[in-house]
């Protein structure tokens, strides 16, 4: 397909610009923290309710704890499907949207999720809104619409990377960067719970008969902290500490939450065979610990195919005007899920936002129909890539 024949979509969706706004708005403005199960599922609702306004249906995969995987279909052939992914999650509690709903200024939108990925999951219900109305992708296009990416993808790891193994290309949703680059390779990482158990006593009459498991867990923190590597691009971090009965109790327990980050599968095991070592040794006597891993994604490493694919949207984009480029990014995603599988796969070609997981989230408002319409042309025109 040439570009004089990708005009009328193309027009069509540079017409979008309220109706993407108004569809961001009613996702921005209704609660999904991940584990609100209702919340992530209205917003699963407002997405099918405008997708079926367009005529596309949606498979749904239910869920009893996370929110119900949505699977749309647009399209026919025999040729490997083009993936579109995002989730509808977010990391903010219930009455979030309501303390600061959304709302537009200085060119920018802002709210809970506005960036991330509110804006992708409403780009891509529009791409494929655009591709029901006018066809002409060189085979079907997929998209998912997933429930629990900030934590790991748990209950959607396993559609994606299904829907990944029969996809010739994956285009993940997430936020443009602020350079309006998109992202090439990302980290993986692995989310950790310790546990620590010792022994209870007096602190002022039976000091010597406890076993401070704060101690314990203070040697343990001080440790894991020293695996960090940064020029390798392996960090550790102990974000959550919790234990002790009262100021005046030996503390009996005590646990934490570790965030490890790599960049290659041989850094994760590295790091996950010291890491363990950490916890199973005993820095004070008599104390008991415990590793339990509670989500983890996996790295967006590099490839041929997924280079290829980025030359390919980058081309696309330079034929409308917009010059592209590609970055690394720590932060993790459900990207790396999908290039496990061999699948030709790029990140980060939703709008272009910034300062995610905080109340400082914005979204470039100029870039939601230019990326939607870069991704458009980038499927229809996959053919040549």
């Amino acid at each position: 397909m040439t570009i004089a024949q990708a005009t009328p979509i193309l027009a069509w969706l540079g017409e979008q610009e309220s109706a993407m706004l108004a569809l961001l708005e009613q996702l921005v403005n209704t609660d999904s923290g991940t584990y609100d199960k209702a919340g992530v599922d209205a917003v699963g609702t407002h997405v099918r309710h405008f997708l079926a306004a367009h005529g596309i249906t949606c498979e749904k995969f239910a869920n009893d704890r996370f929110g119900d995987g949505l699977r749309a279909s647009v399209g026919e052939g025999s040729s490997g499907t083009i993936l579109l992914m995002g989730h509808r999650d977010t990391v903010f509690p219930k009455g979030e949207a309501g303390r600061r709903p959304f709302r537009v200024a200085d060119h920018r939108a802002y709210g809970p999720g506005v960036a991330d990925m509110k804006a992708g999951l409403t780009m891509n219900a529009f791409v494929l809104a655009a591709l029901a109305k006018f066809g002409g992708a060189p085979g079907p296009v997929v998209g998912l619409f997933t429930a629990d990416e900030e934590i790991g993808s748990p209950s959607s790891r396993a559609l994606i990377e299904a829907e990944a193994r029969r996809a010739r290309a994956v285009f993940n949703s997430e936020p443009g960067r602020p350079s309006g680059a998109v992202v090439t390779g990302r980290k993986g990482g692995v989310f950790m719970h310790a546990t620590i158990a010792g022994k209870a006593a007096h602190s002022g009459t039976s000091y010597a008969d406890g076993i401070s498991a704060i101690e314990e867990l203070a040697r343990k923190i001080t440790a894991l902290h020293a695996l960090t590597d940064l020029e390798k691009g392996v960090t550790i971090n102990v974000g959550i500490v919790s234990g002790g009965q009262s100021v005046n109790t030996i503390a009996p327990s005590a646990s934490c939450d570790i965030d490890l980050r790599f960049v290659t599968p041989t850094d994760r095991a590295t790091a996950m065979a010291a890491i363990e070592q950490i916890i199973a040794h005993n820095y004070v006597a008599g104390t008991a610990s415990g590793l339990e891993v509670r989500g983890e994604f996996l790295p967006l490493v590099s490839s041929p195919q997924g280079d290829r694919l980025f030359r390919h949207y980058a081309m696309m984009a330079r034929d409308l005007g917009i010059e592209v480029t590609s970055e690394f990014a720590g932060g993790c995603a459900d990207s790396g899920f999908a290039a496990s599988t061999g699948a030709a796969t790029l990140c980060a070609v939703g709008p272009i936002g910034a300062r995610g997981h905080t109340p400082e989230e914005y979204l470039e408002l100029s870039s939601l129909v230019k990326r939607a319409q870069i991704l458009l042309l980038a499927i229809m025109r996959l053919d040549v890539a």
